[in-house]
């Protein structure tokens, strides 16, 4: 009893603080037990109309209050069922709420291990299965409750022999009953988890349609998701299973004690100890004790996921938020930026990065260059404060980075990424993406932006302009498109420090033409750290940082590195010695 308790702890301090609406919590339930008295009322009504019954006694004035008070007992049921229906959508969305305004704020780490759609699940299922206990199946086990014993103490007083004739039955109900329901809960459990796993699967695989396609993964993915509708299945008969001993059970038990009670009391009616009208009331009564007793195998099923729910939930709820939700808010403007002794790892027995170290001085060319798999990515990572090192530091200026609000510091770098990001909707809405006050953003602006990217021209040629679909992920433009309004985007929010994952090596030669042009003018003035893919595109760095395994094997320009380091001069004479310069893409990555 204990462990059960202190299982429904969080679960009950999790409900509380979504500040229930305790109006309509007060009101739904007593409007529910209002119905359930008045329930309770008409067996007593029917006995005395079936002992009193002949055609005389029907008076219109008597048909005319039957039928009122059936009707009011009807008005209140919907008033309590809508009421309670509303106190368990207003918690979900708190929940729901609270969840996601932590989940946005998470740091990226978590996402590197957790399935989006197995998140997406608890956010939309597990709430869900809370605000079913608390819309459905509290109210239904409360009025349940009231109904059982306000019909036993009226059946007491009516006649306490047939009672404990009928009670018999309650324990054995409950002995067959209470094992089912805890084989139940495991098995929902699982299937709240199989669910979860499933969705993340599903989301993945569409998510990354095209990659199937391309790659003629149709059959791989047939497989996988006929293996998942299968386990969801097996969960589905295993519940079937139980569902299927449970009824008949519970039938059996009702007509058993049917049958006894009819047979009893017939007899008691023959020898006059008994009248037809207290015979019926009590068969009336009988249901109203057995079908509360059916639900509550469902009530504490329910109860079980709910908890099952709640922890999920609030294994969410807890987990730490990014670091930097609060600090201060700098200019960074003019501001040389100082990585120092900067060490990484994703787990402790695999560095990334080691004792990494170099200065970029306002208004440099930062160019990262080295084997793939070395630890560039990874230093984008921690210069835009997406992980933390390990050990060292990065300062602007003489300010640690981590004394920067996470705000403040992001909203002064623009970052253009090979794969530009986009989000599903307009250009106008990917332009304005994350800016405050975006509805006061004029066309005018806009435009402007989008000629300095060298994005105006082909945005003009679509009919609703910067009101064009762009689709999931910009799926309707090209690349070069694509790139050019992320770059005018990064044009709008005027960055301080500029990060470019080399943003043309994926584009043809004419795109990326138009696009180079793009970044040489949005480069301008600005401190700008580069991944090089192609040495071509950085010859003209100011600092060329060569990393090796994680760790810096060389800082120069490039012709320093082309005399002083062997590997680099290895790629330059691979890669520029060729004539082709714009069109050898090379090794680096």
């Amino acid at each position: 009893m204990n462990k059960n308790q202190e299982g429904l702890k969080p679960f009950i301090s999790l409900i509380l603080s979504t500040k229930i609406p305790k109006l309509a919590l007060g009101i739904g339930l007593t409007a529910s037990l209002i119905t359930t008295f008045a329930g309770l009322l008409v067996p007593v009504l029917t006995k005395n109309l079936v002992d009193g019954f002949s055609v005389s006694a029907l008076s219109v004035p008597l048909m005319i209050g039957i039928g009122a008070a059936f009707i009011f007992q009807a008005i209140i049921s919907g008033v309590s069922i809508y009421l309670l229906s509303f106190v368990g959508q207003k918690i979900v969305v708190r929940l729901r709420e609270r969840m996601w305004m932590k989940m946005i704020r998470l740091p990226v780490n978590y996402f590197d291990k957790q399935s989006s759609g197995e998140t997406v699940s608890r956010i939309v299922n597990d709430t869900s299965v809370v605000r079913d206990l608390i819309s459905n199946h509290f109210p239904q086990f409360i009025s349940g409750i009231i109904s059982i014993i306000g019909a036993i103490v009226i059946l007491l007083i009516m006649d306490w022999k047939m009672t404990l004739l009928m009670l018999i039955s309650v324990p054995l109900t409950f002995i067959i009953m209470m094992p089912l329901g805890r084989k139940m809960a495991k098995i929902s459990r699982g299937l709240q988890d199989e669910t979860a796993a499933f969705t993340g699967q599903i989301q993945q695989t569409l998510s990354e349609i095209r990659l199937m396609k391309a790659s003629t993964a149709e059959q791989h993915e047939e497989t996988t998701g006929l293996s998942g509708i299968g386990r969801l299945l097996g969960f589905g008969l295993k519940e079937a299973r139980i569902t299927s001993l449970i009824a008949p059970f519970m039938y059996l038990v009702v007509m058993i004690v049917i049958v006894m009670i009819i047979g009893y009391g017939g007899m008691r009616v023959a020898d006059g100890t008994m009248s037809t009208g207290s015979l019926v009331a009590f068969l009336l009564y009988l249901f109203q004790i057995i079908f509360p007793i059916t639900s509550f195998a469902m009530f504490f099923t329910q109860l079980q996921k709910a908890k099952g729910a709640t922890e999920r939930i609030i294994d969410i709820l807890e987990l730490p938020l990014e670091e930097g939700q609060e600090g201060l808010e700098i200019d960074i403007t003019n501001k040389p930026i100082h990585v120092r002794d900067v060490s990484f790892s994703y787990s402790a027995d695999e560095p990334v990065l080691e004792i990494v170290s170099f200065e970029a001085q306002p208004g440099e060319m930062i160019a990262f260059a080295g084997p793939s798999g070395g630890g560039k990515t990874t230093m984008f990572g921690l210069l835009e404060r997406f992980y933390e090192p390990t050990s060292g530091q990065i300062l602007v200026g003489e300010t640690p980075i981590t004394n920067l609000s996470i705000e403040s510091w992001r909203s002064q770098i623009g970052y253009v990424s090979q794969e530009s990001a986009m989000m599903a909707g307009t250009i106008r809405e990917n332009l304005c993406y994350g800016l405050p006050d975006k509805e006061k953003i004029s066309d005018e602006k806009l435009w402007k932006v989008a000629e300095m990217a060298y994005a105006d021209e082909f945005i003009q040629s679509f009919t609703d302009g910067l009101d064009t679909e762009v689709g999931e992920r910009g799926v309707k433009l090209s690349g070069g498109q694509r790139q050019r309004i992320a770059i005018a985007r990064a044009f709008l929010r005027n960055p301080k420090i500029l990060m470019m994952d080399e943003a043309t090596a994926s584009l043809d030669s004419q795109s990326e033409g138009i696009v180079q042009q793009a970044l040489s003018r949005l480069m301008e003035g600005r401190t700008t750290f580069v991944i090089a893919h192609r040495l071509s595109t950085i010859v003209d760095a100011d600092k060329i940082i060569f990393i090796e395994k994680g760790k810096v094997t060389g800082i120069g320009t490039h012709h320093e590195l082309t005399q002083s380091h062997d590997l680099y001069r290895e790629f330059a004479e691979q890669q520029l010695t060729s004539g082709d310069i714009e069109n050898n893409k090379g090794a680096l990555s």
